[in-house]
């Protein structure tokens, strides 16, 4: 299994702390588009779904919530944990 299943089956089981540079290389790797916001934000576009994260910091990881969002904007991408890398 990948590292970028893993990512994603981790956010479906809404495991916090997940650091977000997995994330978003989970991202990219599925093809998505990320683009710098404002501050710490970045705006993702995945499958014609657009969404605004905060990135987190100082730390690394996520926390629940942002896993959770994180989770529903993939859902409405189209993207599940039973995608296959």
């Amino acid at each position: 299994m990948s590292k970028h299943q893993r990512v994603l089956e981790a956010i479906f089981k809404k495991r916090a702390n997940i650091e977000w540079a997995d994330i978003e290389a989970m991202l990219l790797y599925f093809g998505a588009e990320i683009s710098e916001g404002r501050g710490s934000r970045a705006r993702i576009a995945l499958n014609g779904v657009r969404a605004v994260f905060h990135r987190p910091h100082p730390q690394k990881e996520t926390d629940r919530g942002a896993v959770a969002s994180m989770q529903r904007f993939l859902a409405e991408a189209g993207l599940g944990p039973e995608r296959k890398s």
